[in-house]
């Protein structure tokens, strides 16, 4: 008994050792020299990702990108030249998948350039690719929730599909699921093509959506009561009403140590 009570003590502090929030990774990263490559890529974001991201793209290998479940996440990367790149690097939004996998990213030219300390953009642009280290960190939307866009493709009442923008925290939508207000009869949406979720299930009237996120290890659980109006339009964006501001875990080693801002 005692030798189990060791081991089990054993095993949860060395899981606690290497529950990350902030996990570092080595690989370098090239860039395209037009974002509109980037925006129009996998996630099926198009011009709206310039909006959630002012430019700064990225395209994820296919490990990083997870069949698009990593849509719209938000990465800090800076370059290893001491020469030319700043200590903080820049920010990136997941909007594409590399099939390159020679670096596991591939960043737009203004996000490229934004790794490199003040008046040294052109001159890192010229390196094409760079060694680089990156960490996943929360998306920040102030003063904007978690909205619902609904799809050109979608038909009333045959066939509805959305992407969601704007999604904070660090975490990823694993599941979706929809209903008419009030109602308890959920029809489960699947995972079409990047962020878009799809279903022939439509449900009659205003809709709420539930979605199963990452948080810590495990899944949570979060409800948006109220999203789509009964007579919800093609094209429009909705505000869903909250945000998620969960942050997922992951094992790794080494963990940010904090010195990096």
């Amino acid at each position: 008994m005692a030798f189990f009570i060791f081991s089990f003590l054993f095993l949860l502090l060395v899981s606690s050792s290497t529950a990350c929030d902030r996990c570092l990774h080595q690989s370098k990263a090239s860039y395209f020299s037009k974002a509109s490559a980037l925006s129009s890529g996998a996630c099926g974001y198009g011009s709206l990702a310039l909006d959630i991201s002012g430019g700064h793209l990225a395209a994820g290998v296919a490990s990083l990108f997870k069949d698009g479940a990593v849509c719209g996440a938000c990465f800090q990367i800076r370059c290893k030249n001491p020469t030319l790149c700043s200590k903080e690097g820049t920010r990136v939004v997941l909007t594409d998948l590399n099939h390159n996998n020679q670096t596991d990213f591939v960043l737009s030219s203004r996000a490229f350039a934004g790794m490199a300390q003040k008046g040294m953009g052109k001159q890192i642009l010229k390196l094409g690719i760079a060694d680089i280290e990156y960490k996943r960190v929360p998306c920040e939307y102030k003063k904007q929730n978690l909205a619902v866009r609904v799809e050109e493709s979608s038909k009333k009442p045959e066939y509805l599909a959305i992407k969601f923008l704007y999604q904070g925290g660090q975490t990823e939508i694993v599941a979706v699921d929809v209903a008419q207000v009030g109602s308890s009869n959920w029809s489960f949406m699947s995972r079409s093509d990047g962020a878009v979720w799809d279903t022939s299930r439509v449900p009659q009237g205003a809709l709420q959506f539930r979605l199963v996120v990452t948080a810590g290890y495990d899944g949570k659980w979060i409800w948006a009561k109220k999203v789509l109006p009964a007579d919800w339009k093609n094209g429009l964006i909705y505000d869903s009403g909250l945000q998620i501001t969960d942050i997922a875990q992951e094992g790794c080693s080494p963990c940010d140590d904090g010195t990096w801002s």
